[in-house]
């Protein structure tokens, strides 16, 4: 391996197998289209609804005072909503103006340029990806405190404007999924389509959507959701020093747990090109949404619940044992993304040295153990994918489990995200499983005989 930000032979190897991106075995998932129409209807409400119960209540569930109250307490959700929370000006300067901020780095910052698997649907081309996320959040994390620091944009607007500016994300999230659809449409591109005009919006039809050098589904999974989410947190905590001249325990440990996921994230910008995500799941309603409004609009409950009733007040074993987890948690989450990607690339031939901080011990394995498939693919079965197939999923749960235990309970919103995540990520594993025993059928049976758990071993 090379320096940071080289690769040691830049065009991987033409003996690796396709990844049949273009998998034409299509299956209704959520239900097809009425479960799509739902989730169209019932995220954003189910957003909004959290939002004025851990905004405006004291992260305290708001229910009607009776069967009979229920129209008369939804319409007072709704006008409650609409005053605090209704898209603005100032919303859509900020939202916005973060995001083709974020935009213009990705085309101007220094990068590696990396190349992911041959696509069947490209002829066997290889894309591009200019991995220069890393240098976009610095720059990013950088002018945002310059700017806070000499008062041109102090960071409290965040926090102060949060309703209309999660708003202003929604209605972009739906205005994207629209546009990529109808070019997709126009130009004729679709993939693994339904048919169903509905369905097809929410669960996509666009595989690789590009604007120039600027890949739609890398950049939307990692820079502005997560960078998003710190700024939140970091926008609570400037807001708690206003009010009370010190930062509690609890609002520097969520200021530390969203920096170390956005860092990390975008650290490692060049292992997610060979992700599902990235490599596989359509652009869509379904991914733009919850990217671009959901992650950092639904995961922030916690600071936002800690700094409207705190300074909580916790023992310092209490704290102690949440930093451990987080930490902890971040190791095995850090180290277990890093060894799974870097084999990838590894046998890509597109592994890079990074210098970006921390590189974690453990993070790459030497003469990694494999079973060969008669697909072409290899399996990891080294490291901690030795033990189960899906460690990073254990590991990112730990953390989750850190987020709320942080907040105590006093309220169920801070554990949303464990919650959610739970049930997304066994929904996930369950569709990866689906999938690879189509693709690798008694090869798989082998991987899942010589790895048989899937989060954490002798128990699941």
């Amino acid at each position: 391996m090379s320096s940071e930000g080289q690769v040691t032979n830049p065009r991987p190897r033409d003996d690796v197998a396709f990844e049949d991106v273009t998998d034409n075995s299509f299956v209704y998932e959520f239900g097809g289209p009425i479960g799509a129409a739902a989730m169209m209807l019932g995220f954003p409400l189910l957003m909004a609804y959290q939002f004025l119960c851990v905004y405006d209540n004291g992260g305290h569930f708001l229910l009607p005072d009776s069967f009979g109250d229920t129209g008369a307490w939804a319409s007072r959700m709704g006008q409650r909503y609409w005053e605090i929370a209704a898209p603005s000006w100032t919303g859509a300067r900020i939202y916005l103006g973060f995001t083709f901020f974020m935009v213009g780095l990705a085309y101007v910052c220094p990068g590696p340029v990396m190349y992911g698997y041959k696509l069947p649907s490209l002829g066997g081309q290889r894309l591009a990806y200019k991995c220069n996320a890393l240098w976009s959040w610095w720059v990013a994390v950088v002018t945002a405190l310059a700017l806070h620091f000499s008062g041109l944009f102090r960071l409290t607007q965040i926090i102060d404007n949060l309703g209309p500016i999660m708003s202003v994300a929604m209605l972009w999230s739906f205005f994207l999924a629209g546009a990529v659809y109808a070019v997709t449409v126009a130009r004729k591109a679709k993939h693994r389509a339904s048919g169903n005009v509905v369905y097809d919006y929410c669960m996509g039809v666009c595989l690789n959507p590009r604007l120039g050098s600027l890949d739609m589904k890398l950049f939307t999974e990692l820079r502005v959701p997560w960078p998003m989410l710190f700024f939140i947190s970091l926008s609570c905590a400037f807001k708690q020093y206003e009010e009370l001249g010190h930062v509690a325990p609890e609002l520097v440990f969520m200021v530390l747990a969203h920096w170390l996921y956005a860092n990390a994230c975008n650290k490692g910008e060049e292992c997610v090109i060979t992700s599902w995500d990235i490599f596989y799941e359509l652009e869509s309603w379904y991914l733009l949404f919850w990217n671009l409004a959901g992650v950092p609009f639904s995961y922030c409950y916690t600071s936002i619940y800690v700094l409207k009733n705190g300074p909580m007040g916790f023992s310092i074993a209490w704290n102690a044992l949440c930093f451990t987890l987080l930490i902890v948690g971040y190791f095995f989450w850090d180290t277990g993304n890093s060894q799974r990607n870097r084999f990838r690339m590894y046998w890509n031939n597109t592994l890079i040295k990074r210098n970006a901080f921390p590189q974690l011990p453990m993070s790459f394995i030497d003469d990694a153990k494999y079973l060969q498939t008669r697909h072409g693919n290899k399996m990891l079965i080294d490291g901690w994918y030795a033990y189960v197939r899906k460690p990073h999923y254990t590991a990112d749960l730990v953390m989750s489990l850190s987020w709320g235990l942080i907040a105590g309970f006093g309220s169920f919103f801070p554990y949303f995200y464990l919650t959610f995540f739970l049930i997304v990520l066994v929904h996930r594993v369950g569709r990866d499983d689906a999938r690879c025993a189509r693709k690798y059928g008694s090869d798989w049976d082998l991987y899942m005989a010589t790895v048989p758990w899937k989060f954490v071993p002798y128990i699941y």
